[in-house]
C-alpha cells in the first residue's frame, strides 16, 4: 500500500534489525587494491544477474571498515541502496526467520536495495553437537529463502551457506598505499611522519583520516602536529581489547636499567632495530615482493627464572614506544576443541595492526612439542601446535616467546624463529652493576658494600626482591638503607629458596668493629 502511493522507504519491521554503517556516509575514496576488488566485484554481479539469481558476495578479511566501503561503492555502481544488518539479529525461531526472509524478498522486488549481512565472528562459545555454530544456522536458512543482492562479510570463506557464493578477499591498503593516506591526510603538517607511521602501523584509509582529523583538532588551529602525538594516537587507536586473554604491561626499564653480558644485550638492540627499519627494508628495499612468509620478527628468550627475560621485553617496548601484553596462558587454551586456536587467532589479528608486541611467558605451556597420537587428546594437542607454527609465519608483528625449559619446546618453533636470545645467570660483574642500579635515587642508603653484595650468588629477581624487603625494613625501624638489613632481607630470600645458609655469609662487621 505504502509502494503504491509512492512512500518507497523500507517496512518497518525491518528497522529492528538494521544497524548504520561503521564508517561515515560521506567516507568514499579507496585506494587503488581495494577500488579493483570493487570493480571485479560489480562485473560479476553484472553478469550473474543477466544470467539468473545472483550468488551471494563474500566479502573475505579482518578490515571490517574497508568491507563496508567496497560494499558500499559497489552497490551505488549497481544503482542501489545499502543495508546493513548483523547475521546475530538474525530469528532463531523457524517462523520468525521465514518471515523475515520473506519482507525481504517483497522489498528488494519493489525497491532498489541489497543487504549487508555482518558476519565477521559468526559464532562465540563451543560448537553444539553436530558442529553447526549458533548463528551459521539462521544464516543459512536466510540466504537460502531470500532472493536479492548480498554482500556477507566473513573473516574466512564460509561454506554450505544454502545458496551459490563467490568470495572476494579485501585487504588492507598496502604499505606505500597507507603512506600515500597518510601524507593526503596530513598535508604539510607532518612531512616525516607518514613513512614512519605506515612503515609501522597497519591501518586502513577511514582510520587513517580519523587519526589524522583527532590530532588535527586536539592542536588546534595554530597548533603544530607533532609525530609523538601521532605516534601515540596510533598506538591507542590500535591497542587490542584482550583484556580476557591477554595483562597489558606498563613499561618502566629503559636499556640504561637492563644488566646484560654483550652478545645478548646486541641482539636485544638488533630486535628493536628491525621492528624500527622494517618498513625501509621490506618496503623500500623490495623484500615484501620477495618474500610470502617470514616477513614478522619473533624470538625466543630462554634463562632462568629472574634472569631479565620480562625486563628485556619491557625495555624493548619502551624503546620502539608500543604497547606489551603478556598472554594469559589460562585464558587461551581450551578444553573445547578449536577454541584455544580462535583465541589465538584472536591474539595475532588484534597484534597485527602494529601498535602492541606479544609477550607469551612460559611458552613451552603453549608451544610445546608434539607427540605420538594415541587418542584423540593427543591429535587435537597436535592440531594446536601446528596452527601455531602456521600463525607464527604469517604474523607480521613482533611476538617474543619466553621460557625456563628451551628443550621443551617443537623443534619447528625453533627454526622459525628469527631471534634466540639466552639470558645467563649473572655472573659477579653483572651482580654488581644490579646491586648499584636497583635502588631508586630517593632511597637514603649507607655504608653499602657492593662488593661483598655481588658475592651473593642471586639472579636479578632475586636481588630486585631483596631490596624492595630491605627498603621495607628500614622503613620500619627508621633508618637507612644499610648492610645489616639487605643482608637480613637476602637470608630470608635463601631461605625461600630452600638453598643451603652460612650464616658467617649474613654476618656484617662495621668499620667500628661491631657485627651485625
Amino acid at each position: 500500500m505504502n509502494y503504491l502511493k509512492g512512500l518507497n522507504t523500507l517496512d518497518d519491521r525491518l528497522t529492528p534489525n538494521l544497524v548504520p554503517f561503521d564508517v561515515p556516509a560521506d567516507e568514499t575514496e579507496l585506494p587503488l587494491s581495494q577500488r579493483t576488488v570493487v570493480t571485479s566485484v560489480v562485473q560479476h554481479l553484472q553478469t550473474a544477474m543477466s544470467a539468473g539469481p545472483p550468488p551471494v558476495t563474500q566479502l573475505v578479511g579482518t578490515d571490517t571498515l574497508s568491507k563496508q566501503l567496497v560494499a558500499r561503492q559497489a552497490a551505488e555502481a549497481l544503482g542501489l541502496h545499502l543495508n546493513r544488518m548483523p547475521a546475530g539479529l538474525l530469528p532463531t525461531q523457524a517462523a520468525e526467520l521465514e518471515a523475515l526472509a520473506r519482507l525481504w524478498q517483497r522489498e528488494c522486488l519493489l525497491l532498489s536495495v541489497a543487504l549487508y549481512l555482518d558476519a565477521h565472528e559468526p559464532g562465540a562459545g563451543a560448537e553444539p553437537e553436530g558442529g553447526t555454530k549458533p548463528v551459521e544456522l539462521p544464516l543459512r536458512r536466510f540466504l537460502a529463502r531470500s532472493q536479492g543482492i548480498f554482500f556477507l562479510s566473513t573473516r574466512e570463506i564460509q561454506a554450505d551457506l544454502g545458496s551459490v557464493t563467490t568470495a572476494f578477499e579485501v585487504k588492507k591498503p598496502t604499505p606505500a598505499e597507507q603512506q600515500a593516506a597518510w601524507t593526503d591526510a596530513l598535508g604539510d603538517a607532518a612531512k616525516s611522519s607518514p613513512p614512519l607511521l605506515a612503515g609501522q602501523f597497519n591501518l586502513n584509509v577511514s582510520t587513517i583520516r580519523q587519526i589524522a582529523r583527532r590530532v588535527s583538532e586536539e592542536s588546534g588551529n595554530h597548533g603544530r602536529i607533532t609525530q609523538e602525538q601521532l605516534w601515540d594516537t596510533c598506538r591507542v587507536n590500535t591497542c587490542p581489547r584482550l583484556d580476557l586473554l591477554a595483562q597489558r604491561l606498563e613499561p618502566k626499564a629503559t636499556w640504561d636499567d637492563i644488566v646484560l653480558p654483550p652478545d645478548p644485550l646486541e641482539l636485544l638492540h638488533q630486535i628493536a632495530d628491525q621492528v624500527r627499519y622494517r618498513s625501509r627494508v621490506y618496503d623500500e628495499w623490495g623484500f615484501r615482493k620477495a618474500l610470502n612468509r617470514g616477513l614478522g620478527i619473533n624470538a625466543l628468550f630462554a634463562g632462568d627464572s629472574g634472569t631479565g627475560k620480562t625486563m628485556a621485553a619491557e625495555v624493548i617496548a619502551d624503546d620502539l614506544r608500543l604497547n606489551l601484553y603478556r598472554i594469559d596462558l589460562s585464558g587461551v587454551m581450551s578444553k573445547y576443541i578449536g577454541e584455544t586456536e580462535k583465541n589465538l587467532r584472536r591474539l595475532f589479528d588484534a597484534a597485527e595492526d602494529g601498535g602492541a608486541i606479544l609477550f607469551f611467558d612460559e611458552a613451552d605451556a603453549l608451544f610445546g612439542k608434539r607427540s605420538e597420537v594415541k587418542d584423540s587428546h593427543d591429535r587435537y594437542a597436535n592440531i594446536e601446535v601446528n596452527y601455531l607454527l602456521q600463525r607464527m609465519e604469517t604474523y607480521s608483528g613482533l611476538a617474543i616467546l619466553a621460557t625456563n625449559m628451551k628443550t621443551n619446546l617443537d623443534e619447528a618453533f625453533v627454526r622459525r624463529l628469527r631471534f634466540i636470545v639466552n639470558f645467563p645467570f649473572p655472573g659477579f660483574k653483572e651482580r654488581k652493576r644490579i646491586m648499584q642500579k636497583i635502588f631508586p635515587a630517593e632511597v637514603p642508603k649507607e655504608g653499602l658494600d657492593y662488593d661483598r653484595l655481588a658475592r651473593l650468588n642471586l639472579t636479578g629477581g632475586s636481588i630486585n626482591n631483596l631490596a624492595v624487603n630491605a627498603a621495607f625494613l628500614a622503613a620500619r625501624s627508621g633508618t637507612r638503607v644499610n648492610m645489616p638489613l639487605i643482608l637480613s632481607a637476602a637470608r630470608a630470600e635463601f631461605r625461600k629458596m630452600e638453598r643451603p645458609i652460612q650464616e658467617i655469609d649474613f654476618q656484617w662487621q662495621n668499620p667500628e668493629g661491631t657485627v651485625s
